[in-house]
């Protein structure tokens, strides 16, 4: 047994850079292990502590029947669930199979389909757990992980700004790429946390944080248009790391229906 709070890591249908982040904190790695015993991470290490945990972070969507019910399982482990990146808030970029048919699909690529065992969609982990808190981002932000431990550990809410891209590119003193460039950038409706990295290198945004609170994607849509974008590409520019984040996916849908945004 152990005196500190514990900390369990899971991983559902992902990639792994999202728990990676936390491997990636070299400076502060040693302070986190002091102030938690890190009970289950098999990205780390092959010690498992049997549970309650008293937080888990939960990186991946669900994607299989099986993963469906071992959610269940890590929920009722953790006293605080904390889904961490795209996939695990918004169901990731294989979230596009919700678009599909997966039945096709998996007749396409498999010789033997009927041995694959999937769910239609790929959805976040709130859809199926009540989640504590979700924290943005593909892969999401060192700086943001290490504040929502401390913050869960201190017993307070999470200090992550509700902002847009925007604001970043204006700290960092980004010009604005769309108007100073025409280049098509999900920015003004995009969640912060990334830094404006890609702006700040003349790309536009990707929109990897996912929907910021209450985005105005229609007026971006017009903007878009403006630029001269055919409505198909600025379909697939909502439909990405954040497919079937609602106020994206619902921008993607008005799109596919020929209605403005």
């Amino acid at each position: 047994m152990t005196d500190k709070p514990t900390l369990a890591v899971w991983k559902f249908a992902s990639c792994d850079g999202c728990q990676l982040t936390l491997l990636d904190c070299e400076d502060e790695l040693r302070a986190v292990t002091e102030a938690v015993t890190i009970a289950s991470f098999p990205e780390a290490s092959r010690a498992v502590l049997d549970g309650p945990y008293d937080l888990s972070l939960v990186e991946g969507s669900i994607t299989t029947p099986a993963d469906r019910a071992r959610i269940q399982a890590v929920r009722q482990q953790s006293r605080t669930l904390v889904a961490i990146g795209a996939c695990a808030t918004a169901g990731g970029i294989q979230a596009l199979r919700n678009f599909a048919d997966v039945q096709a699909l998996l007749e396409t690529v498999y010789a033997r389909p009927e041995d694959i065992s999937t769910l239609a969609t790929s959805t976040p982990i709130a859809d199926h757990v009540t989640v504590d808190f979700e924290l943005r981002g593909c892969p999401i932000s060192k700086t943001q992980l290490l504040e929502v431990i401390t913050a869960v550990l201190a017993g307070r809410k999470p200090n992550v700004w509700p902002s847009s891209v925007c604001l970043e590119c204006k700290a960092r003193g980004t010009p604005c790429i769309m108007v100073a460039h025409g280049t098509p950038c999900l920015g003004p409706v995009t969640q912060a946390g990334c830094g404006a990295i890609c702006p700040a290198y003349g790309r536009g945004c990707y929109g990897c944080y996912g929907p910021m609170e209450t985005p105005n994607t229609a007026a971006l849509v017009d903007w878009l248009r403006g630029l001269g974008m055919a409505e198909a590409a600025i379909q697939r520019l909502f439909r990405t790391y954040n497919a079937a984040a609602p106020d994206f996916r619902q921008a993607g849908d008005r799109l596919g229906e020929g209605r403005h945004g």
